[in-house]
């Protein structure tokens, strides 16, 4: 099978538009330029408030919304097979070929690849985050990825951190995962026409969700210290969480109201003309397989100050970011330090050489020569599943199998009760962007493909 090949994608995962995060902009730009590419691609998340159906966003991509509420943190209720005769439904109407799971930590993703490795599709499944090992949360996630990646087609890790630390969670052969890293729109993401001045004061920009895992509690820490050292520093702090009362009782506590600016939720629209106002971006993550949002700083010609966690050292060049230990003192003496290089920075410069390093055409076209190899894996029946669940655990082996028997048999019966032959297959429509661009259809459209999905499908 060619590496040039169309194929039929379908992308699973929790986290999409309009929720704003790394893996919705992962999914959104990947599926976008595997469109340009000539592949048929479709998205399926659950609903987002009235936001659900079939609608379609800018160059034609189709997303199916599943009237399935988010029970915790953006993910689904887990089912198990409650999920197999919608994905079935829409595997069989978009004639799709591969299916492509994002995000540990999205339920609707385990489980798509558990329904569709059931009816003999290939699955590729892309890891986003870091997790550990000792706490019972991380526990249980690790023993459900090692279910899902047992006899998974292909993997993708955003990092060379990640890659590692998904094959020690899931078991995972080495030879199986990718390393294929996040990119970033330079052409939205640009420098401002005439830079901040430094002469009056140096505004430091921070855009997180503020939670503990962002090191929230780290900004509570470091934001008063090196307000006492530097008084030329002001802080701009975008995004919301529930850490963020901490951030503003620190505020009131050290009388810094006119020295932190808090923005709250900002839309990711709206990302640029923050980044943009400052000079340095302060990323204080506690663990990161790789921060898009340095990419997007960098991108606007902002030096970064980072914690070096994760998959953070391997995003930029040692010139265009200061790494520190995650603790308060290293990274007052880490910001220090990215003060004095200011001069020589140059926003324009660095703007050039993000898009020499990162581009999406790029991750989209690796990501193609990933299918191709998982396209090729060779068809497994259900012994060859089961003997692959069975070595997952004395006990967790024996559960995965039941469940894997309970989609087969599930699969079966729905074949009787609705054969494929009877569900319709959707028809292509071809979009011309140009025409879209004119008619200021850039914003997603609802619309449906027939007169009666609907009602029939929802």
């Amino acid at each position: 099978m060619g590496d040039h090949e169309k194929h039929r994608i379908m992308m699973v995962s929790d986290f999409f538009y309009p929720n704003v995060g790394g893996v919705e902009n992962h999914v959104y730009y990947l599926s976008q330029c595997l469109l340009k590419l000539g592949h048929k691609v479709v998205v399926v998340t659950h609903a987002y408030g009235n936001r659900s159906g079939v609608r379609y966003m800018t160059g034609g991509l189709k997303v199916y919304y599943i009237p399935w509420r988010p029970f915790f943190n953006q993910s689904t209720f887990p089912t198990l097979i409650g999920m197999l005769p919608i994905i079935r439904t829409i595997l069989i109407r978009e004639r799709i070929t591969l299916v492509h799971g994002h995000q540990t930590f999205s339920t609707l993703s385990h489980h798509a690849l558990l329904n569709s490795r059931i009816m003999g599709y290939k699955v590729v499944f892309t890891d986003h985050s870091l997790n550990g090992f000792g706490d019972v949360g991380s526990i249980h996630m690790n023993k459900v990825l090692q279910f899902t990646l047992a006899d998974v087609s292909q993997a993708i890790c955003v990092s060379h951190t990640s890659k590692e630390n998904t094959v020690l969670r899931s078991g995972l052969s080495a030879e199986k995962v990718f390393v294929i890293p996040n990119a970033v729109d330079t052409e939205m993401f640009k420098p401002a026409f005439e830079p901040p001045s430094r002469s009056s004061e140096i505004v430091i920009v921070v855009i997180s969700r503020l939670v503990y895992r962002k090191g929230a509690d780290l900004l509570v820490e470091v934001i008063p210290e090196l307000c006492r050292l530097c008084p030329n520093v002001r802080f701009v702090i975008g995004g919301d969480g529930p850490k963020r009362v901490l951030l503003e009782e620190m505020r009131e506590h050290n009388s810094l109201q006119d020295r932190v600016e808090m923005l709250g939720a900002v839309p990711h629209a709206q990302v640029r003309s923050v980044l943009i106002s400052g000079h340095i971006f302060l990323n204080s993550s506690l663990t990161e397989a790789f921060c898009i949002a340095i990419l997007e700083a960098a991108s606007c010609g902002l030096l970064t100050v980072s914690t070096r966690v994760g998959g953070v050292p391997e995003v930029l060049p040692d010139d265009m970011i200061v790494l520190a230990e995650p603790n308060p003192a290293d990274m007052v003496r880490a910001i220090q330090k990215a003060i004095t290089m200011l001069p020589k920075i140059d926003p324009q410069v660095m703007h050039n050489r993000m898009k020499e390093l990162y581009n999406w055409h790029d991750v989209a076209r690796r990501t193609e020569i990933v299918y191709a190899r998982a396209l090729k894996c060779p068809h497994q029946d259900l012994l060859e599943h089961l003997s692959r669940h069975l070595s997952c655990g004395a006990w967790a082996g024996k559960l995965f199998c039941f469940v894997m028997i309970m989609s087969f048999l599930l699969w079966h019966l729905l074949e009787l009760w609705q054969p494929a032959d009877d569900i319709e297959e959707v028809p292509d429509l071809i979009f011309q962007t140009s025409m879209m661009e004119r008619r200021g259809l850039k914003k997603e459209k609802k619309m449906t493909d027939d007169g009666e999905f609907g009602t029939s499908f929802f």
